[in-house]
């Protein structure tokens, strides 16, 4: 077995992170899209996170099933009271965004940076087992993460922030891998047990993120097409990240 040092670990969670910029590359092809795009993009952005929350829930199971409940309710809550802390959708900004596009930027990446650090924890936790599975770990995540950051494109890109803004929120957002898997690997025994609860948490946050914000935004920007045109992009997406995270 090779043998893993800090610098392995932590270079390889900010590949992780890198790969999550990749995600808005797609939209460098059409900047302005129209209102019922917007929709769609949302829709298909909702569908990525569902999916990606299966698989946090699945693999926080497979580490402890009470854990990984605790974790889905302190998830939610986390973003009822973030959401109460933003400010009002007019005073809210981010960069270029402002009102209440900003606000849904703000929860959206706030979302994915919490995922991260489950991430991160999860990068570190699988080091510890040995380099070989840490690599394995590594990959999954970065293939996983990119997506992501598509998912976060399709919030900002619409309303305004260019995609080179887009993929330095969306590598922003997964800067908690780094940071995080480092510790984790070092304290294994420590982490190990906290691994299911933040994967919960994530997942937790962003089945939220889509129920309150991203599906009824996605209808109510496109409700001149059928209700089946928004759940075939929302479904498509999650079976996307499905496939992706499985590795095709």
């Amino acid at each position: 077995m090779a043998e893993t040092s800090v610098l392995i670990v932590f270079l390889a969670a900010l590949a992780t992170a890198v790969a999550t910029g990749l995600g808005a590359l797609p939209l460098l092809a059409s900047r302005k899209l129209s209102h019922a795009w917007e929709g769609f993009g949302n829709a298909a952005a909702a569908g990525l996170m569902l999916g990606a929350s299966g698989q946090l829930v699945v693999e926080g199971v497979d580490h402890s099933l009470a854990r990984t409940l605790l974790g889905l309710a302190l998830g939610a809550v986390f973003m009822l009271v973030t959401r109460r802390l933003l400010p009002d959708s007019d005073e809210a900004s981010m960069g270029v965004l402002r009102g209440a596009d900003a606000r849904k930027a703000l929860l959206i990446v706030g979302v994915m940076t919490l995922h991260s650090a489950a991430e991160g924890i999860g990068v570190g936790v699988s080091f510890g087992g040995g380099q070989d599975l840490g690599v394995l770990m590594t990959i999954a995540i970065a293939i996983h993460n990119v997506p992501e950051g598509l998912a976060i494109a399709l919030v900002m890109v619409p309303r305004g922030a260019t995609v080179t803004v887009a993929a330095g929120w969306s590598i922003f957002s997964s800067l908690p891998q780094p940071i995080l898997a480092v510790p984790a690997y070092l304290f294994v025994a420590l982490f190990a047990p906290v691994l299911p609860v933040g994967l919960g948490a994530a997942a937790g946050a962003m089945v939220w993120m889509v129920a309150r914000e991203l599906l009824p935004d996605a209808r109510e920007r496109i409700a001149a097409v059928p209700t089946y045109a928004t759940l075939a992009v929302f479904t498509a997406g999650m079976l996307a990240m499905g496939w992706l995270v499985a590795g095709g």
